[in-house]
């Protein structure tokens, strides 16, 4: 894989949301990227976002690498994801709701470690659920809230333990979703 990645924290430590409440700040991923060996190492606001270039391995053992030496460094564990920049991309380009005619709050993407099918999601009512909607994509799934995440009933539901059963899963507003996929492109 030689090309930019971004490493998406699965639980975001800058939220405070790991285990033990604890953080980790976006200077201490950077340099821990660093000293991995990876290149062009840059993290999106205090997001657990790190963008960076590498010509090793994939997805899944990057993820692994970082996972392993966060916890190793800091002593706690972070759920890790590794998406490359055509991955991303792809996320945006296929987005099923009309993102340019939405505000960035009513608009999320959650990234999967692993495909997702409909049964996942058989048990919620989602007519009761309108007018927020959701749709799958490729190890993603994106998620119409007109009101917002904090209002949201169908957010609710789709994190609750039995919809995420066995995944990492970390959401990002439509806003970072893009910045990601521009952050992760080739220079011209």
């Amino acid at each position: 894989m030689d090309s930019s990645c971004t490493a998406v924290s699965g639980v975001a430590p800058v939220r405070a949301r790991t285990a033990g409440n604890r953080k980790l700040p976006m200077a201490d991923l950077r340099a821990l990227l660093d000293t991995l060996g990876h290149t062009g190492v840059r993290t999106h606001l205090q997001s657990g976002q790190a963008v960076f270039t590498t010509d090793r391995g994939d997805e899944e053992s990057l993820a692994g690498e970082l996972a392993r030496a966060i916890e190793d460094r800091f002593g706690f564990p972070v759920d890790v994801l590794v998406r490359d920049h055509a991955y991303l991309a792809e996320v945006v380009r296929a987005c099923p709701f009309p993102a340019a005619e939405l505000a960035a709050r009513q608009l999320h993407v959650t990234y999967f470690s692993a495909p997702v099918t409909p049964d996942r999601y058989a048990h919620l009512d989602q007519v009761a659920l309108l007018p927020e909607e959701f749709r799958l994509g490729d190890r993603c799934l994106y998620l119409y809230a007109p009101d917002g995440l904090g209002r949201s009933r169908l957010a609710e539901a789709l994190g609750r333990p039995r919809a995420a059963k066995d995944l990492v899963a970390t959401s990002r507003n439509w806003n970072t979703v893009v910045k990601l996929a521009e952050l992760t492109a080739p220079e011209a």
